[in-house]
């Protein structure tokens, strides 16, 4: 872990620092960057992220012990690396384009518009949400949405005019879309354009409204799509499928925000890229070493417990946390050891452990 990356530098404080002294260090650091002050935005960041992990005693204890492959600090598709996920995966927008995985965007409505198409007559927007496992939200998976959205007329292929028609040039406005007044004010007549009321801007207007949809050139339908969603996606995140949102006459579908939402597991939790569980051994397995079978996303792995383990020591399972977004590689399964005393010991073992009391 070079110099230059190491939290407690950043924060400018030793390894040995109290909690008290830390969180003075950060308050200054961050006074000192902030961008509103002029500051650096890019440090700023980086004392944040020091502050977020030395200030809690289970991260600071993992990144003392493993560097930043302890706290998440790794993760190429979070964090800030794949357009944002700050906190660990919320509020990011995964711009799905036609389906395909396309650009990413670090807010909610914050990617590009599409440029002249948000000019044009545009349907709205939708939003949804569409809950998955754990495992599925580590390994990706498909998922299939069922919606009712306004979408384009099936029997006027939403001209909103009925079949055999055709559209004639709007007589309020004679094809200008536009209607002007005039109005006498103390300084003159005053022309004014507005919008054509008959019309509404087109020009034109259908000889015979659509049966169908009565003008308005979309009708509600059911609609299936598939989605599908990459490997490493967390809770809270938002996944983008342009113009896959309701229809509107004449112009562009809007766009389909789905909202990931991801089930708790009895086994596993995460925290960025890492992977978290617990495992239980006996107090005689921790003071003369073991190997235990441990439960990870892939299955069970064979893991070595040295000799002499106190209860909460942590032990790491590089390349069975959670897939990088970006890349192909993964986070680690930190494996934290509880060592457990009896509560029921017989006469026998009593006086062994007593013998072991008097050496």
């Amino acid at each position: 872990m070079a110099k230059e990356d190491d939290y407690y530098d950043i924060l400018g404080v030793s390894k040995s620092a109290s909690a008290d002294e830390i969180k003075k260090a950060f308050r200054r650091a961050a006074i000192e960057h902030h961008p509103d002050r002029g500051g650096d935005e890019k440090k700023f960041k980086e004392i944040n992220e020091a502050y977020e992990v030395l200030k809690d005693p289970e991260k600071r204890k993992r990144y003392d012990q493993f560097g930043k492959a302890g706290v998440g600090g790794n993760a190429s598709g979070f964090g800030g690396g794949f357009g944002g996920f700050p906190g660990g995966g919320q509020n990011i927008n995964f711009d799905f384009g036609d389906l395909g995985l396309g650009d990413i965007f670090s807010s909610f409505f914050g990617g590009p518009s599409g440029g002249s198409r948000r000019q044009q007559n545009v349907g709205r927007d939708i939003e949804t949400e569409t809950e998955i496992s754990f495992k599925d939200a580590i390994f990706g998976t498909e998922v299939e949405l069922s919606l009712t959205l306004d979408d384009v007329c099936s029997h006027c292929k939403g001209s909103s005019v009925e079949p055999g028609y055709e559209l004639k040039t709007c007589q309020t406005c004679h094809g200008s879309g536009q209607v002007v007044s005039v109005s006498q004010t103390i300084f003159g007549n005053i022309q004014q354009a507005t919008i054509c009321p008959t019309c509404r801007g087109e020009g034109k207007i259908p000889e015979k409204v659509c049966s169908v949809c009565k003008g308005k050139g979309t009708e509600l339908k059911k609609q299936k799509i598939s989605l599908k969603i990459p490997a490493g996606v967390d809770d809270g995140a938002v996944i983008r499928l342009r113009e896959h949102g309701e229809a509107a006459k004449g112009g562009h579908k809007g766009d389909l925000y789905i909202n990931i939402r991801v089930k708790a597991d009895k086994n596993f939790t995460r925290e960025g890229d890492l992977i978290l569980s617990n495992e239980h051994i006996g107090m005689v397995e921790a003071a003369l070493g073991t190997e235990i079978d441990v439960l990870t996303i892939d299955g069970y792995v064979r893991m070595k417990i040295p000799a002499g383990t106190q209860s909460g020591s942590d032990f790491k399972l590089s390349g069975h946390g959670v897939p990088h977004l970006k890349g192909n590689s993964r986070g680690a399964h930190i494996i934290t050891i509880h060592v457990d005393t009896p509560y029921h010991l017989s006469r026998n073992q009593k006086k062994l452990l007593e013998d072991f009391l008097k050496g």
